[in-house]
C-alpha cells in the first residue's frame, strides 16, 4: 500500500495541472490568492475552513482563499506538490509515505490531535468495546486502504495477534448496509461517520457501538495543515497568516456549531445543517485535548510526532528513504498567541 501511495505521489509530481472542482470566495484585488485542498469532498467535518472564510478571518489577514475538494490525502499531496494547490489538509501517515516517495510537504499545524480510525459494530452483534475482541473479528474494510495496517499495528501494541483480525473487502458505499443487515459483524470508517451510522442503526431497530482506537491507546497524530518546503521558505508570513486565520475558524466552529453549520450549508450546495452539526461534535473530540487546551489548537508535540513516524514505519511500511521527524513538521508557523479552544 505504501508503494501505491508513493506511485501516486510521483505521478502527481509530474503533473502540471490537477483538475478539481473549486469553491471560490471572492476577495479584494489586494488580497493574496491561496488555494487550499481539503482531504475529501466538503462534509460537516470541514465546517471550520468554511467558517474561516465566511467570518472573514482569511480576508482579515489579506488572503483570498479558494477551497478545493480532493479524493483522499494522496491526491492532496499530488496537488500541493505539483503546485495546483498551495496548502493542503493531509494526515501524518500519508505525509510520511509522501516524504519517502519524494514529496516535500511539511506539516505546520495538527488539527486532528487524535486519530479518527474507528470500528463500528452493533450492540446485538459483535459489540466491539475492547481491543481483545479484534482477535478473530471479521472486519469490513477496503482493498488499497492502509487503515487495516493501522488497526493491526494498534493490536500489536496492545499485545494482541494482528494475524487474527480477518479483513473482508467491502467497498465504502456498501459497508453501512452490510453491517445493518449482519452480512459483516463490524466495519471500519473514520469516526466522523458515527452520526450517519447511528441514524441507520436506529432505523434498523439496532444500536451502534463505536470503538475509537484513539480512546483505547492509539497515540497517533492525524490530519493537519501542510505545504511544500519551497512554499514555506518563500512565503513564511503568508503561511503564518493562513494558519492563524484557519485556527480562528476552528475555534469559532466549536464555540458556535449551529452558526458554523449554517454558514457552511450556504457555501456548499446540497450540504444540510442537520448533517453538519453532529460531525462538528465528533470533530471537537478529535481536536480538543489537554494539549490543545494548554498550548492552543494545531499544537505539535515533537515526541508525539516521533511516535507517529515510528508507528507508520513499523506497521504501515515505507518504500524509499525514511524521513526524520524533523522533516515532517515546523512549529514556527503556529500563532505566537495560541488560539485556545
Amino acid at each position: 500500500m505504501s508503494n501505491r501511495l508513493s506511485t501516486a505521489i510521483r505521478a502527481g509530481m509530474a503533473a502540471s495541472v490537477l483538475t478539481v472542482a473549486a469553491l471560490i470566495v471572492p476577495a479584494g484585488a489586494a488580497d493574496t490568492k491561496v488555494t487550499f485542498a481539503l482531504d475529501f469532498i466538503p462534509l460537516g467535518r470541514h465546517a471550520p475552513w468554511y467558517a474561516a472564510v465566511a467570518q472573514g478571518y482569511f480576508k482579515g489577514e489579506g488572503l483570498d482563499v479558494t477551497i478545493v475538494p480532493s479524493k483522499g490525502t494522496a491526491e492532496v499531496i499530488q496537488s500541493v506538490q505539483s503546485g495546483a494547490a498551495d496548502i493542503g489538509f493531509v494526515d501524518v501517515p500519508a505525509l510520511v509515505l509522501g516524504r519517502a516517495g519524494g514529496a516535500t510537504l511539511k506539516m505546520v499545524a495538527v488539527n486532528y490531535q487524535k486519530s479518527p480510525y474507528a470500528i463500528f459494530s452493533l450492540a446485538k452483534g459483535a459489540n466491539v468495546t475492547t481491543a481483545k475482541q479484534l482477535e478473530g473479528l471479521s472486519l469490513g474494510s477496503g482493498a488499497g486502504s492502509f487503515t487495516p495496517k493501522i488497526i493491526q499495528g494498534f493490536m500489536a501494541q496492545q499485545g494482541l495477534d494482528p494475524a487474527k483480525l480477518q479483513i473482508t473487502n467491502v467497498a465504502p458505499p456498501a459497508r453501512a448496509s452490510m453491517l445493518m443487515t449482519a452480512q459483516v459483524p463490524a466495519i471500519e470508517f473514520f469516526v466522523m461517520a458515527k452520526p450517519g451510522l447511528e441514524a441507520g442503526a436506529k432505523n434498523s431497530g439496532a444500536t451502534l457501538t463505536t470503538f475509537l482506537l484513539a480512546d483505547h491507546g492509539l497515540d497517533l497524530y492525524s490530519n493537519g495543515i501542510a505545504a511544500k518546503d519551497e512554499y514555506l521558505k518563500a512565503n513564511p508570513d503568508l503561511v503564518k497568516k493562513f494558519v492563524r486565520a484557519a485556527l480562528k475558524g476552528w475555534k469559532f466552529t466549536f464555540d458556535n456549531p449551529q452558526k458554523a453549520a449554517e454558514l457552511q450549508s450556504k457555501m456548499v450546495v446540497g450540504l444540510k445543517e442537520e448533517s453538519i452539526v453532529p460531525e462538528i461534535e465528533v470533530l471537537r473530540a478529535l481536536a480538543i485535548t489537554p494539549d490543545t487546551e494548554k498550548n492552543g489548537l494545531g499544537t505539535i508535540d515533537p515526541a508525539k510526532m516521533q511516535k507517529s513516524l515510528d508507528f507508520t514505519v513499523k506497521y504501515i511500511g515505507v518504500s524509499g528513504a525514511v524521513p526524520t521527524a524533523a522533516d515532517l513538521y515546523d512549529t514556527s508557523f503556529l500563532p505566537a498567541q495560541p488560539v485556545k479552544p
